[in-house]
């Protein structure tokens, strides 16, 4: 069967020492991790960043799904065969969604990132490290208040949660310390999902261990019975989990089966963090590569517009070329036309749909960029489809490729290549909003201007947190709006470009070892659950290998 896996299986990958002298990377920055993998050590790896970076987003996801990895690693072996020296940078799949919606997150067919079933489950153990210090966190804050509260803090006050790598909505609520005074104080709180950790966050933005171990001093765990912010460097916790991470903040070196060399590192997601692999694996790689390709998580509303208010600004990064994967199918889906019929010819819905993408296009354009758009090719498409595409394109003003990356990999995306090496610059790049103005004017900006909302509504419990965050002196910080990934507006059943409509903000948690606020808006989870028919029932081993893994 040509499943992705059976696919990833069959391939014969080159020796890492032959993928880290492509990268141009020193061979002595290297720590092999197994024989198909590698740490790359920060300290060893120090060029100053010198290539172009090319950010590949896509339009409002839908259940036909997109393949916007596929593309970029097609992408990606396309432009290394251009004779440009060029580099991945992608995030770590989470084990949640991989046994729970999505499936596997290493690209597919033969544009994949390999071994795509290490790559998928466990990898490097980042993952891991993170959970361990997330909760090594949580169980020193609950110890400090067994222990006689030196702190005076509130335990009604405790917003750090526990986290794990699974979806489990069965721990989105849950009480601790029960069975009386020797197991410790009875305290409400809940669990996220490790992507959705602070010590996540803290990771991917981390410059170094130095500012790893300054970031996870400064952040927020719970306030004192008189409202002061109570932080992990109160606790003196920072110095423990800088020791559990200090591996985890080296990002893995793997390969695509084109043979171009990938960073995979670090994995918030975008509907409820910043989206974006680490900052450490980005700057790494510009500095020894002329080319980058990089991706923010689902579309320009979420993954793009964070990549460029929060972890551009964060790290002075400048990009260069922006590519927008597209589907007919997932186009058809965002005019009203039900799943069971997108792989039949539908020229009305897919006019109808063609809303979404034209507001993902204009979205990135406001952030200085002009994207090449990547029409992801399913044998489904039609000629009268694929020609009324083109034409759109024309009319519409924005370059527009068909790419067939799945079934032909780097050779499938060789014309996408070419366009968007003749649209590169440099020094144009800009982010959306200046911080000076405040939170709540942030996330005005942001809702009108990306979301094509009217007006934010904010909760009694949002501007009573908005009140905190101002007298901390945290009112200047970025904002990473938590939203669901399938519409623009706070309801994921509002297809299309909705426009006129209120933004609902609940809730504002101050995340400030990473150095932005979470806005929660709507009804957006930060524990996800199963769905009916988990992903989970398809995998399995046969003869020693794994099956079913997307």
């Amino acid at each position: 069967m040509n499943t992705d896996v059976a696919i990833a299986q069959a391939h014969e990958l080159e020796p890492m020492p032959t993928i880290i002298e492509r990268a141009g990377l020193p061979a002595e920055a290297s720590v092999p991790f197994g024989h198909s993998k590698a740490k790359i050590d920060i300290t060893r790896a120090t060029a100053a960043p010198q290539g172009k970076l090319i950010l590949v987003t896509g339009m409002s996801p839908t259940p036909a799904g997109e393949g916007k990895s596929t593309v970029l690693i097609g992408l990606a072996d396309a432009l290394r065969n251009t004779g440009k020296s060029t580099l991945v940078a992608l995030r770590e799949p989470s084990l949640g969604p991989v046994f729970g919606i999505k499936g596997g997150a290493a690209g597919g067919g033969y544009s994949q990132v390999v071994p795509m079933e290490d790559i998928n489950l466990h990898f490097t153990g980042d993952f891991h490290a993170i959970t361990s210090a997330n909760n090594m966190l949580a169980a020193l804050l609950d110890n400090h208040i067994h222990q006689g509260n030196a702190l005076n803090i509130d335990p009604r006050r405790i917003s750090w949660q526990r986290c794990l790598d699974v979806n489990d909505r069965s721990l989105r609520h849950v009480v601790t310390g029960l069975g009386g005074t020797t197991h410790g104080t009875p305290t409400e709180t809940g669990f996220t999902i490790t992507a959705a950790s602070e010590i996540m966050a803290v990771l991917c933005l981390a410059s170094s261990l130095e500012d790893l171990q300054d970031r996870l001093s400064r952040m927020v765990v719970a306030q004192s019975y008189e409202g002061k912010a109570i932080t992990a460097g109160d606790l003196g916790a920072e110095g423990a989990l800088t020791a559990l991470l200090r591996e985890a903040i080296n990002p893995n070196m793997v390969q695509t089966l084109g043979g171009t060399p990938a960073f995979v590192h670090g994995g918030p997601f975008a509907n409820i963090a910043h989206g974006c692999n680490s900052l450490i694996a980005t700057k790494t790689a510009l500095g020894y590569a002329d080319l980058v390709v990089t991706e923010a998580g689902f579309g320009s509303d979420l993954g793009a517009e964070k990549f460029f208010d929060i972890k551009a600004r964060a790290g002075e990064l400048d990009v260069a070329g922006c590519v927008i994967v597209a589907t007919i199918r997932s186009l058809k889906y965002n005019g009203g036309l039900p799943k069971d019929q997108l792989t039949e010819e539908h020229l009305t819905a897919l006019a109808a749909g063609i809303v979404n993408l034209e507001r993902h296009v204009t979205n990135i354009r406001k952030f200085g960029i002009e994207p090449v758009v990547a029409l992801n090719f399913f044998t489904s498409d039609t000629e009268a489809e694929l020609a009324w595409m083109q034409n759109w394109a024309d009319t519409f003003g924005v370059a527009l490729e068909v790419v067939e990356v799945w079934a032909k990999g780097g050779e499938g995306a060789t014309q996408l290549a070419q366009t968007v090496l003749a649209n590169l610059h440099e020094g144009q790049s800009r982010s959306l909003y200046d911080t000076k103005h405040g939170i709540k004017a942030s996330i005005h900006t942001i809702a009108t201007e990306i979301y094509g909302a009217q007006e934010v509504a904010w909760s009694k419990q949002a501007l009573q947190d908005l009140a905190y965050m101002q007298e901390n002196g945290w009112d200047n910080l970025p904002v990473c709006i938590s939203k669901n990934q399938y519409s623009f507006s706070d309801d994921p059943k509002a297809l299309g470009a909705v426009t006129g409509h209120t933004l609902h903000v609940r809730q504002l948690l101050p995340r400030i070892g990473a150095g932005f606020i979470v806005a929660l808006t709507g009804d957006v989870m930060t524990m996800p659950g199963l769905p009916k028919k988990p992903a989970a029932d398809a995998i399995g081993v046969t003869d020693g290998k794994i099956v079913g893994l997307f």
